[in-house]
């Protein structure tokens, strides 16, 4: 890092933070560390699936596939994202949880960036 900019890689440095490239949790004075926004570069291999649902979400979430085949899944129905660019927006309180359908990549914008829940590891 130097002169206020970082230069990074999502595939380097996102596994220090389980996927979390920017948030709450990056040390304070880091360029990533943010209040406002969480990003999140994730990588699933296919047959992956969250462990656990989220529930009593207090955040806003963008998910947005870059590749593969990945199943997001809410309490009355589940969107499939097949094409890259394919999204899915939700709001605070609504109950999630995904399958990664084929290897996927797909990235995460939460707002705001605040300490929640936190899945034990994948199944």
């Amino acid at each position: 890092m130097s002169s206020g900019v970082y230069v990074g890689n999502a595939y380097k440095d996102a596994p220090e933070e389980h996927g979390w490239l920017l948030g709450h949790f990056r040390t304070p004075g880091d360029l990533r560390h943010s209040r406002d926004v969480e990003i999140k570069w994730g990588v699933h291999p296919r047959g992956e699936r969250r462990a656990a649902w989220v529930t009593g979400e207090e955040r806003t979430a963008l998910l947005v596939l870059i590749s593969g085949r990945f199943r997001m899944e809410f309490r009355d129905h589940s969107v499939v994202l097949e094409r890259q660019g394919d999204y899915v927006v939700w709001g605070r309180g609504v109950d999630h949880s995904w399958t990664a359908e084929d290897d996927s990549v797909v990235m995460t914008v939460r707002w705001p960036s605040i300490s929640g829940y936190r899945a034990p590891d994948h199944l």
